[in-house]
């Protein structure tokens, strides 16, 4: 179902390479870091699904807002999501669980659990690499919003002990 699911995806967004390779990346490192954290396979599989499918509202915000700001990605994210992963037949609350990280992966202060704060934290290291942030603000966004102990360590090895 992941194959099918990053087929999915890659076929949303097109010949939109930066956004496919985007939503991999993401993907790698949630896998990873979820697989580390002792989650619960339901926990890994919403983690994975949920990253793969992050920032699917990102074309329709820019078609509906013309912006692409992470609040109108995260209003148009969980009804193409659940589209996507509907004919899955997944339990309604492992789509609600998907959507809801989906729908709120801009929103840190909403992060309420393992799933939704290793999303967080692999997009994180992601972006930190695509938007070429600084030192003293990766430092920051260390503080502030990275908890789990394999997300601080792929951190601290990429960006913060060199």
């Amino acid at each position: 179902m992941k194959a099918i699911t990053i087929q999915r995806m890659i076929e949303y967004f097109g010949a939109d390479i930066k956004r496919i390779n985007h939503a991999l990346k993401v993907y790698g490192f949630a896998s990873c870091i979820a697989q580390r954290e002792s989650l619960t396979v339901e926990e890994v599989f919403v983690v994975e699904i949920a990253a793969i499918l992050h920032d699917v509202g990102i074309k329709a915000a820019e078609k509906k807002y013309q912006s692409s700001t992470g609040h109108y990605q995260e209003i148009e994210g969980p009804p193409i999501a659940r589209e996507l992963l509907a004919d899955f037949h997944l339990e309604g609350e492992t789509i609600d669980r998907i959507c809801h990280i989906i729908g709120n992966h801009h929103s840190y202060p909403k992060i309420d659990g393992p799933d939704f704060q290793i999303v967080v934290e692999a997009d994180f290291l992601v972006n930190i690499f695509e938007d070429q942030i600084a030192k003293h603000s990766i430092e920051s966004i260390r503080k502030k919003y990275f908890k789990t102990k394999t997300g601080l360590s792929i951190l601290d090895s990429i960006y913060l002990n060199s």
